[in-house]
């Protein structure tokens, strides 16, 4: 590993009433994957705003190759060689691959009056090569996947000559196959002596792809140190000041439990065949496999979000015909989507709103008129419930962080008092904070008697919380773990089991 390229030292800003960075010292060696890791609000994007010009410091310097800069704005940033990759992409759909790379420095002939796209597509064409892609500079970027969009932003960077590239989140929307895909070219731009910072929630892959790791915590620099050298669990305990390990209760016995939902022979397209199985009282169940094993698809069609073509569902030992999410949450099913912003909140209203939404005829007078009273104290009490952080319940839910967000969604189901919930991605996109007090709250409800699905992506997390866990391959379910056995090969043998 070459040396050090950029030093941020005893960087501080403030806005007004917050201290967001408050003395922090960073360094990033050429050649490196440094990872950068932290609680929502320890303030890692405003370190790297101030690195990329969208925030100016308050105070501290930034050096580049020993040499001290200033950086004021995103241009001069990127004329330094510094280019940072946002988690919401910020690519223009309707444009092509090249247009998106070149936007700005468009390619012109000779005359300098007319744009040579046949220039500026080879020029793209060389870049996607490099990085071993097989992306059509002339197609429209909102036509591609959003691994491959992220390509785009990689040969975008590269084409400025980059040595420092920023990836805010880059692994959060991708299969394992394309995180994959994108480690091999982090490694090869390591190779070539560019540094790499890489933001992410996810820890265990920092353990795959890093050199070093750096700890903030509520706006401070906490440590950084060599990731082959640490633990997981020391990295969570430096970004939350404490231990952090919540795991599954004990107490579950399946024998003892009443069967709350079984399933028996369902089948909804390719990716959900004659599956069969039964959840009970006050367990976490967990639903694992590979991604396309059908695991989202055999929730949809519990819930009704997908038709069925056959099969049975019982609730309680009766059974009950799902045809839409209404019959489902009549029945007492729930369903927390994996893209809670999209399935599960209404972002322009409040948290009160959104938490009475499962339920709205109970707080209606007269079938006409809003109890807002009545709604008011159901919101205050889940909000204290669950420990939403929000300034007010008339907050606009789009303005909380993930965490919070996936609480509202969970108060919501509590409102409904719907027995069985159906947990898809829980902790997606959340901080190990949040993800410690879902876990929390998954245990309590699973000791009040709920009955838990857990869908998770995240092999760690299923093995840290279910009781048992059933694993998918192709749209079938290939085997059942429980006890000791459910670990992390038996799981994988099982996800990759497919038919004869």
């Amino acid at each position: 590993m070459a040396g050090e390229l950029i030093k941020m030292e005893h960087i501080c800003k403030e806005f007004p009433g917050v201290k967001a960075l408050d003395d922090v010292t960073f360094e990033l060696k050429a050649g490196e994957v440094h990872a950068l890791v932290g609680e929502n609000g320890a303030g890692k994007s405003t370190l790297m705003k101030v690195l990329t010009g969208v925030y100016t410091k308050d105070s501290g310097k930034i050096l580049l190759n020993g040499e001290e800069i200033s950086i004021n704005n995103v241009r001069d940033a990127q004329r330094k060689g510094i280019i940072m990759i946002h988690q919401e992409l910020n690519l223009m759909n309707h444009l092509t691959a090249a247009q998106n790379i070149f936007i700005g420095r468009e390619y012109k002939t000779k005359a300098k009056v007319f744009l040579d796209a046949k220039s500026q597509n080879q020029e793209a064409k060389k870049l996607f090569e490099r990085l071993n892609q097989d992306i059509d500079p002339t197609v429209k970027v909102g036509d591609l996947t959003v691994a491959k969009q992220q390509m785009v932003e990689i040969a975008k960077a590269l084409s400025y000559d980059s040595k420092i590239l920023i990836m805010d989140e880059p692994t959060a929307a991708l299969t394992d196959n394309e995180i994959e895909d994108l480690f091999r070219v982090i490694r090869m731009l390591r190779e070539e002596g560019r540094a790499i910072i890489h933001i992410s929630h996810r820890l265990e892959e920092l353990k795959q792809i890093s050199d070093r790791i750096t700890v903030m915590r509520d706006g401070g620099y906490v440590d950084t140190v060599n990731t082959k050298d640490t633990s997981i669990d020391q990295i969570i305990k430096m970004m939350v000041g404490r231990e952090i390990f919540v795991t599954k209760q004990d107490a579950f016995t399946q024998k003892d439990n009443k069967v709350t939902l079984e399933v028996r022979n369902l089948n909804a397209g390719r990716m959900v065949r004659n599956v069969t199985f039964q959840a009970r009282e006050g367990e976490i169940l967990g639903l694992a496999g590979l991604v396309g094993a059908g695991r989202t698809e055999t929730a949809r069609a519990i819930f009704g979000a997908d038709p069925h073509e056959s099969g049975e569902i019982l609730v309680h030992g009766k059974p009950v015909k799902i045809s839409s999410p209404s019959d489902a949450v009549n029945a007492g099913i729930a369903y927390l989507s994996e893209d809670r912003k999209r399935y599960g909140l209404a972002l322009g209203l409040s948290v009160d709103e959104n938490v009475c939404m499962a339920d709205m005829t109970d707080f209606l007078k007269a079938l006409v008129f809003i109890n807002f009273k009545k709604s008011r104290d159901n919101t205050t009490k889940q909000k204290e419930s669950l420990s939403i952080k929000t300034p007010s319940i008339k907050q606009k839910v789009k303005l909380l962080s993930g965490g919070n967000q996936q609480k509202v969604v969970l108060a919501k189901w509590l409102t409904r008092n719907s027995d069985i919930l159906i947990f898809d991605e829980p902790t997606r996109g959340i901080d190990i904070g949040a993800k410690n007090e879902i876990y929390k709250l998954m245990n309590q409800l699973a000791a009040e008697g709920k009955t838990i699905i857990v869908i998770s992506s995240e092999l760690p997390e299923i093995i840290r919380t279910c009781h048992r866990v059933l694993v998918m391959c192709e749209g079938r379910i290939t085997g059942e773990v429980t006890g000791d056995e459910i670990d992390q090969n038996v799981i994988m043998g099982y996800a990759t089991k497919r038919e004869a």
